[in-house]
Formats: C-alpha cells, structure tokens, sequence
C-alpha cells in the first residue's frame, strides 16, 4: 500500500486541521489536502492524506474507514493515480467529436 490515501464521504465543513489531528492518531501526516470547488471554495466531500509510511496508511485506513464523522461513514482506502487518458471517446484537448476535416475536398462528380 502507498503512503497517500483517499478519504471521502467527508462532511463539507471538515478542514485540513481537523483531518490532521484525526489521522494523526494512527501516525505522522505529511500532508492533507480538502478538495474544493474552484469556484465557489466550497468543500467537495473527499481529501487525500499521506501518511509518513505504508504501514501508517495501511493503520490509518483499516482503523478509520467507516469511522463516524459528522453523521457520516468516512471512506479511507489507498489513492489511486489519475488514469491518463489514451485516446478514445471524451473531449480531449482538441474539442472532441467534431468530426474528421482537414486536407483538400476533392470535387464529387
């Protein structure tokens, strides 16, 4: 297990702090990070943690996921990377689905 872990079903006013001090109880944070909307600043429900060391994360996520928080069952399970995209469907840099184009038309006879 890697050393940064999801935690989601979060309640929208938790805060960093609060986050560090809970996951402190199961070792030393390096960092946490409460994903918010860009917008509005408002939290989105779920942050990332990274602990010190794999086995402070794999403790963290088997002592506090499902751990009550706010009226809600936290989520904590390992991070997975972002999937990179690799070709096919979805919009891409390059606008997406716009159909083919480019080069010369030739004329139909």
């Amino acid at each position: 297990m890697g050393r940064r872990l999801y935690v989601g079903n979060l309640p929208y006013t938790t805060g960093e702090a609060e986050l560090q001090e809970l996951f402190s109880k199961a070792g030393t944070v390096e960092s946490v990070r409460v994903m918010r909307d860009a917008a509005t600043g408002r939290a989105r429900g779920f942050a990332f943690v990274e602990m010190a060391t794999d086995e402070e994360a794999q403790k963290a996520a088997s002592e506090l996921n499902q751990f009550q928080m706010g009226g809600r069952a936290l989520t904590v399970n390992e991070a997975r990377p972002k999937p990179e995209f690799s070709g096919g469907g979805g919009g891409g840099g390059f606008g997406g689905n716009r159909g083919g184009g480019g080069g010369r038309r030739e004329p139909r006879w």
